[in-house]
């Protein structure tokens, strides 16, 4: 969450009572399962055409923005063209699970953490900063999770939440998780992507 940053956490979020406690955070498991989305549907198929015509080291260089693997924006960049936004996605599913894992540290090492923006209460830093640090003391990477199905203002709770879950899970059982979300995200950004008004500078030359 983010990336975000690429999933920055806004300064009106809701703080628990103790910000120090995760055990006073909400249950990831029981938070609203569908996306929070809204507006009319979007068609990607402008920006997938713009994307596919790319020169190689531009649509590489994006991909990476959605995954910091180097191995998976190469292959995801040289399977283009894409017909549409279901094979780019499926695609990149295929490709986050075919990661090693020494693609999967190196994308995790170009994961922001999820943060608040500055103006937020002191005690709201302290808590994240916290929550991370322990995450990271026991798992030796950064926290990251997809947060599409939630809306900004439950974001922070969130990320606690979901760190004082997994902070349960065994090793090899944060593993798997951590590449589902790594997988989530590298979605999520494709999507945006896609989305995002084409730059005059990618143009192909």
């Amino acid at each position: 969450m983010p990336v975000q940053p690429r999933h920055p956490v806004p300064a009106d979020a809701p703080v628990p009572a103790d910000p120090t406690v995760l055990a006073d955070a909400p249950v990831l498991a029981d938070a609203p399962a569908a996306p929070y989305a809204g507006g009319a549907p979007v068609d990607h198929a402008a920006g997938l055409a713009h994307f596919n015509s790319l020169p190689f080291a531009a649509a590489e260089a994006a991909f990476l923005e959605c995954c910091g693997s180097l191995r998976w924006a190469h292959r995801m960049a040289a399977h283009r063209p894409y017909p549409d936004l279901g094979a780019l996605l499926a695609a990149s599913d295929e490709a986050g699970y075919d990661l090693a894992p020494s693609d999967i540290a190196e994308a995790l090492a170009a994961e922001p953490a999820p943060c608040l923006h500055h103006d937020a209460p002191r005690a709201a830093h302290l808590a994240l900063r916290a929550a991370h640090a322990a995450y990271e003391s026991r798992f030796g990477h950064t926290f990251v999770i997809c947060l599409d199905a939630y809306g900004p203002s439950q974001h922070v709770d969130q990320v606690l939440a979901g760190i004082r879950v997994r902070m349960e899970h065994e090793v090899d059982e944060e593993r798997a998780v951590t590449a589902e979300e790594l997988r989530r995200l590298a979605r999520s950004r494709i999507v945006e992507l896609m989305t995002a008004r084409p730059d005059p500078d990618d143009r192909p030359t």
